[in-house]
């Protein structure tokens, strides 16, 4: 469980077109084995201390000749940005996918003193 030891707690969210590859034959859509798509995503405000970030498929557009194979994740997390992971895999014919992400935690204060 993460504790947050301030008043000052944020919340950031956006929803993020990550990739359309059957437009134009993109591998997610032709590829066959692993496949990877990342995206770097900033946040409008820094944390004061590493986020937590949940990430989750908000439109799904899919080959049904398939199976379907997805992971998405949140990655390298820091207090100004982090990175959406899509993965598939095997036989996956992918067209479309659009990730929702939401991150929480603290933010700093005019009245926080750093003494390092």
């Amino acid at each position: 469980m993460k504790k947050l030891r301030t008043h000052l707690v944020g919340i950031d969210q956006g929803d993020i077109n990550l990739f359309s590859d059957f437009q134009d034959g993109g591998e997610m859509w032709t590829g066959v084995g692993p496949r990877e798509r990342r995206r770097r995503v900033t946040f409008s405000e820094s944390f004061r201390k590493v986020p937590v970030v949940q990430t989750s498929v908000s439109l799904w557009d899919v080959d049904t000749e398939s199976h379907m194979r997805a992971d998405v994740s949140a990655e390298e997390v820091t207090c100004e940005a982090f990175d959406i992971v899509f993965r598939t895999w095997g036989d996956s014919r992918v067209a479309r996918i659009r990730v929702n992400w939401l991150a929480i935690g603290e933010l700093s204060d005019d009245d926080d003193w750093d003494l390092e």
